[in-house]
């Protein structure tokens, strides 16, 4: 059955766990901690053994086959986590699935993860997981939805704030559910059993020049370019400097590069992220630009980040800020490429 995100818990928490669970959404730490809340039931209900399958295009489906099929060797009751990046299993996952979820094997759970997902993904294996599990669609909150999110996260963390607060925090987070966690994480600490005003929120949430590059550039690799630059002028009005933006900026275009590159070759991007220890919840991000612009334009980007580098440091002619804002540009919108030869 399809089940709604924020009814997951309850459901976990109601029955024992069904042979099948399909999460999928675009927004990664909804997806993850939903997929956290079955492996957490998973392990409360004895099953010890994890089997972990990061599906790319190359996969071989028939290594789930063969473990659906063996005998556990250390443990009565397994898990198998399948990470589906696209949400488009193909014709031989879509079938294995269908045939799993047809006659589910015993003592076993399958769970499904996907980053990329909208109505045109569903298929017939998503509703055969539907029919003998849960498909849990994560859609991204909408903007009025934010405030009531973030107050049950704040109430389950032990935070009470008071509605003008609480809308200093929606301001604050601007959208960003990853930035959402890390400030209530964070207020959890510092609240010390108060409630909040407006005035406390704002001396607790107070902006981080690390943590604003941090959103900038998150901003800009998810194709939000008018919010990576209103972040970058709101910077630059602050009187950050731009050399202590770019340790952070540079290493994030040389990263990206740095996955495009894999990506272009036909590596395995999900064995490049572990590798590089990219955390899930961010995973979903990178793909999403490398899908933006070709190879190229990436490593175009990193080297124009070591310019606007030399120029802030004088070693080079030229308005640090201006170029900074048309690499930003460039990163978050494949029309601005352009802007990278005038430069």
């Amino acid at each position: 059955m399809e089940l709604r995100a924020d009814r997951l818990q309850q459901q976990l928490d109601s029955e024992p766990l069904r042979p099948a669970y399909l999460i999928a959404g675009a927004e990664p730490l909804r997806v993850l901690e939903a997929a956290d809340a079955v492996r957490a039931r998973a392990r409360a209900e004895g099953y010890a053994e994890r089997e972990v399958f990061d599906v790319d295009a190359r996969f071989d489906w028939n290594q789930i086959d063969a473990g659906f099929s063996a005998l556990s060797l250390f443990a009565s009751r397994r898990l198998f986590d399948v990470r589906l990046p696209t949400g488009r299993p193909g014709k031989d996952g879509a079938d294995l699935i269908a045939r799993y979820c047809a006659d589910p094997a015993p003592d076993t759970v399958l769970l499904i993860t996907c980053g990329d997902w909208s109505k045109s993904h569903a298929g017939k294996w998503a509703e055969a997981v539907s029919r003998v599990g849960h498909y849990v669609p994560v859609w991204p909150l909408k903007p009025h939805e934010l405030p009531d999110w973030l107050a049950r996260r704040l109430r389950a963390n032990g935070v009470q704030a008071d509605a003008a607060a609480l809308a200093r925090l929606v301001e604050r987070v601007e959208g960003n559910l990853l930035a959402a966690a890390q400030e209530v994480d964070k207020l959890a600490l510092l609240a010390e059993g108060r409630r909040l005003d407006v005035e406390t929120m704002e001396s607790l949430v107070a902006d981080s020049a690390r943590y604003d590059v941090f959103r900038l550039v998150e901003a800009a690799l998810a194709g939000e370019g008018v919010k990576a630059l209103r972040m970058l002028r709101g910077l630059r009005a602050e009187g950050e400097a731009v050399p202590a933006l770019m340790g952070w900026i540079a290493g994030e275009m040389q990263r990206v590069a740095g996955f495009a590159r894999v990506a272009d070759r036909g590596g395995n991007l999900n064995a490049e992220f572990k590798a590089a220890r990219v955390w899930e919840s961010r995973q979903a991000s990178y793909k999403r630009a490398i899908a933006r612009h070709p190879v190229a334009v990436w490593e175009r980007l990193a080297i124009e980040c070591g310019r606007v580098d030399r120029i802030a440091k004088g070693r080079e002619q030229g308005d640090a800020w201006l170029v900074l804002e048309r690499v930003l540009a460039a990163a978050a919108e494949p029309k601005a490429r352009r802007l990278l030869a005038n430069a």
